[in-house]
């Protein structure tokens, strides 16, 4: 994947940090108002707590991708100027912030689209999508602000249903364990359940019971994957997972991953909690 659909901290004013809210919860340890800077935020708009997120209480965190717009909106859009430097800027800054999340993640999934074998049959209109989206993101602040993103997403989103379709076009007309139920899944069991090619589109499988499921080619696009249990379960040729709904999830050394995304640190803490102490 392109290295500037990919979070580059370094080269970021903090903006999700700032721009950003957040309420009290199981994923945040306390509130914060848009446009506040986070108490663990540090004068190099680094984070503080960036190797204790979830031992701080900041789960939330862990799961949220930007897709490289904190480094589009600092260095491009606002030439590397930064909201505390100039503070004339910050509001517009946290304005156009969320609106290059939204476009980078289009961009996000359409490049995955195009490198896909399966969806050669729209690849032009795919490598034109991609340039349509990635213009746009080289507007000015105030133009960006004027998009109406909903629109685009609309539009884009026709682009990757057809993409998607391609992709599991295979399975498509498989028995559905699911019986057509694919929306609310919450909490519930499908382990080892034959899942290739299953649509999850913006599905909700929070605390779903994964394991060794076979998930081959399903589209998981939006899919809510907070706490699903994925240990044993195999992705691999799956469309359109993001590193963030791996982080969100639980897992182990036998989920099998698409090539791109890695497993989770917390993933191999648990496995190393639950090793029994030798006895000599």
């Amino acid at each position: 994947m392109n290295s500037s659909l990919q979070a580059n901290c370094s080269r970021c004013f903090g903006l999700c940090c700032v721009a950003l809210p957040y309420a009290k919860s199981a994923d945040f340890a306390f509130n914060k108002e848009s446009g506040t800077p986070c108490r663990n935020l540090q004068d190099d708009f680094r984070c503080g707590i960036h190797h204790q997120l979830r031992e701080k209480g900041f789960k939330g965190c862990t799961v949220y991708e930007c897709f490289g717009a904190g480094q589009k909106v600092s260095q491009n859009t606002f030439s590397g100027r930064d909201w505390e430097a100039n503070p004339e800027l910050a509001k517009e800054m946290f304005d156009v912030f969320p609106i290059m999340q939204q476009l980078q993640e289009m961009l996000y999934y359409l490049t995955e689209a195009m490198n896909r074998n399966e969806t050669k049959p729209i690849i032009q209109e795919l490598n034109v999508a991609i340039k349509e989206v990635e213009n746009l993101t080289q507007r000015t602040a105030s133009e960006i602000k004027q998009m109406n993103v909903s629109e685009i997403r609309k539009r884009i989103n026709e682009l990757l249903l057809r993409a998607s379709h391609l992709v599991r076009e295979e399975f498509i007309h498989k028995k559905n364990p699911l019986k057509g139920k694919t929306r609310d899944l919450i909490g519930a069991k499908l382990r080892n359940a034959d899942l290739r090619g299953a649509n999850f589109r913006g599905a909700l499988l929070i605390a779903t019971d994964l394991k060794n499921a076979d998930l081959r080619k399903a589209d998981l696009i939006g899919a809510d994957l907070r706490d699903a249990d994925l240990s044993g379960a195999d992705l691999r040729g799956c469309i359109f997972l993001t590193q963030a709904q791996v982080n969100s999830a639980k897992g182990n050394a036998d989920t099998r991953l698409p090539v791109l995304l890695t497993r989770p640190s917390h993933w191999l803490k648990v496995k190393a909690k639950l090793k029994k102490p030798s006895v000599n």
